[in-house]
């Protein structure tokens, strides 16, 4: 019954007339101390005269802890500050107090009113320590109290420097946290061995499963700021091997108005493994590719098009025109971008393969850059549909192309994929058909066309993170085509950076190619993603091969054979140095393939692979159409898969 008493008024406060009163009382107590030490520890005073300055004594106290707001403090959260007004107020009132009583010596308005200095500075003292042990005697009492009551789980903080004491402070002396700190963890050997707040500082290579065990651990909360990516991951993987779960302090800038609070640390994101290094572009060079213009942004509701446009609502454009056909998507981005102040802006919800349509819109908002991100992308749905995937890839850039030139847009950039580089499925291949007739609309001279080329984002609709995270909430398995898959990834932010980027620094003709940084290997990431939810593999969680789908790579490629890079201003964007097209072929022929595909032919995966030569069908029943070319793809596959299994 007790208990259930206790949980249930621990949140309370105390009143701050309460407090003033207790304060009152340690102030009275200790001015009849001062009298006894003054006097050899007796009773060998006037006590009548004590009797008399005493109530004078408490009044005097009252009103300077009131100035000074000591009282309205809560006790149980006892800090630095709250010992600072204790020692203003104890100013105050020996400051008042010798101040009546030499006043009082002067003109003897009260007869034996007179207080001792020695008293006086006696009591300023006993004051002080009285009022300060007091809060903290009862900030202990309470901690003991629900400490006692209160169920824990026990952590360890990884960093034994300003940021782990931080967050040591953070977790005490926050009463809603239910975590117990039981000791720090360091590579420091200057550090180890030593005690922090009465808690043990362990060396990393001595955490086992054994520490684990005997203080029962079931969090890690690394709190290590500046730290390096390439250290931060080697020292997560590290720790998600542990049968704990690993929790991360986020960077100062992140803090909520500069403060750091319990409920801002958080669980380690797979992201935070795959080595994304925050990059830096020049803003100012945006800024003026932007400033004052019409800007367009085809698919602009989807994963890489609502970040560029989120981005792009940053700057000083003169309008911006978002287009998407996704109803919800755009009307949830309309609301975003309200919420956030930004209001210069005109969603529609619109075809681009409407031709008509679009070249009213164009007509109406004479936009001078056009950002086109409107794409069908998912590999194995496109494999069986590739009416649709040439009819918007292919079919929806060429009307949107084609009208850029019409109405004189300065700038089209078109956001292309890793996987048109050799592509092995319909999706690529409807992408690197698009390069191709951007690359010929570029011999028009009118408009400049740029292409940025990159592979997977991180969290966008349909990868493979949030696949796998909502595999693990309804507990597993996690679903794998094959053992040995690569991709690379990019943060949507990054991605959409280095869009507008190669947008601002493109002169026309390039494919601009993006550093995605080491491929990654997709089985690895499920473990990681199983270890980091605090669960066990294969013991909890298992992972289930279920074969290549239709289309898909074991790998990717940024850059086609015949291809190789040229360096920019940028490090993390390169040219592609393409191979010379035969334009009036290419374009013919995909003129060819969308008026074809308009009238259901079924020659319109034999045309693309005429447009593109190096389009090799990859387990699918397309691969009926690459007789020829079967076995040196198996070859190539083989090939690569041994290269994989060597590294």
């Amino acid at each position: 019954m007790f208990k259930k008493y206790f949980l249930k008024h621990s949140n309370r406060y105390a009143s701050k007339w309460l407090v003033l009163a207790i304060d009152t009382m340690v102030v009275a107590f200790a001015f009849v101390l001062s009298y006894i030490i003054r006097f050899n520890l007796s009773f060998n005073f006037d006590v009548s005269k004590l009797m008399i300055q005493l109530p004078f004594v408490m009044v005097v106290a009252a009103i300077a802890l009131i100035i000074t707001g000591s009282h309205k403090g809560f006790i149980r959260h006892t800090g630095v500050q709250d010992i600072y007004n204790i020692f203003n107020a104890v100013c105050i009132m020996s400051i008042v107090v010798i101040f009546v009583v030499m006043m009082n010596r002067y003109y003897d308005y009260l007869d034996g009113f007179t207080i001792p200095l020695s008293i006086i500075i006696i009591h300023s003292l006993l004051s002080l320590v009285g009022l300060t042990t007091a809060r903290y005697i009862f900030k202990a009492l309470y901690h003991n109290m629900v400490t006692k009551f209160k169920v824990y789980k026990n952590i360890f903080i990884y960093g034994a420097g300003e940021s782990g004491i931080l967050t040591y402070n953070v977790l005490t002396n926050h009463s809603g946290t239910n975590s117990k700190v039981l000791g720090f963890l360091d590579d420091d050997k200057k550090k180890t061995g030593k005690r922090i707040n009465g808690l043990p500082v362990f060396s990393r290579k001595d955490l086992t499963e054994y520490h684990i065990d005997k203080y029962n651990i079931s969090e890690i909360i690394v709190a290590i700021h500046k730290i390096d990516n390439n250290k931060l991951r080697s020292l997560v993987e590290g720790l998600v091997d542990l049968p704990v779960q690993v929790k991360i302090v986020p960077p100062v800038n992140d803090w909520i108005n500069g403060q750091f609070k319990a409920s801002q640390i958080r669980t380690v994101q797979i992201e935070d493994l795959l080595n994304r290094v925050p990059i830096s572009i020049r803003k100012s060079k945006v800024c003026d590719e932007l400033k004052g213009k019409n800007i367009m942004v085809t698919g602009g509701a989807g994963s890489i098009g609502s970040e560029i446009v989120r981005q792009i609502a940053n700057y000083d454009y003169n309008s911006l025109i978002i287009i998407d056909q996704a109803e919800s998507a755009l009307y949830d981005l309309q609301q975003e971008l309200k919420q956030s102040g930004h209001h210069n802006f005109v969603p529609i919800v619109a075809d681009i393969r409407d031709k008509n349509r679009m070249n009213h819109f164009f007509g109406e908002h004479k936009p001078d850059i056009l950002f086109h991100a409107a794409a069908y992308k998912h590999v194995p749905l496109m494999e069986y549909n590739s009416y649709e995937a040439v009819k918007i890839n292919v079919g929806g850039t060429k009307v949107i192309a084609d009208l850029a030139i019409s109405h004189n847009v300065e700038k089209f950039v078109f956001v292309s994929t890793d996987k048109a580089v050799n592509p092995t499925n319909v999706m690529g291949a409807t992408k690197r058909i698009a390069e191709i007739y951007i690359s010929c609309m570029q011999q028009e001279h009118k408009t400049k066309f740029i292409t940025t080329r990159f592979g997977n984002v991180l969290g966008s609709n349909g990868s493979v993170i949030p696949l796998f995270k909502k595999q693990i909430e309804k507990g597993g398995p996690l679903t794998l085509t094959h053992k040995d898959i690569t991709r690379y990834f990019m943060t949507i932010p990054e991605a959409s950076q280095l869009v507008l980027e190669a947008g601002a620094m493109g002169k026309g003709g390039e494919i601009f190619i993006f550093d995605m940084g080491e491929s990654v290997k997709i089985f690895d990431l499920a473990k990681n993603m199983i270890k980091l939810s605090g669960l066990k593999y294969p013991e909890d969680i298992d992972i289930t091969i279920t074969g290549l789908r239709p289309g898909e790579k074991l790998y990717e490629e940024l850059l086609a054979n015949g291809e190789n890079t040229l360096p920019t201003y940028h490090k993390k964007i390169m040219i592609s140095k393409s191979r010379e097209l035969n334009y009036q072929f290419s374009r013919s022929k995909i003129d060819e393939l969308v008026v074809s595909n308009m009238f259901f032919n079924t020659n319109t995966v034999q045309l693309m692979k005429e447009i593109v030569p190096e389009f090799i069908s990859n387990n699918s029943d397309l691969c009926r159409f690459d007789k020829s070319n079967k076995a040196s793809t198996v070859n190539l596959e083989n090939k690569k898969v041994k290269q994989i299994q060597s590294t």
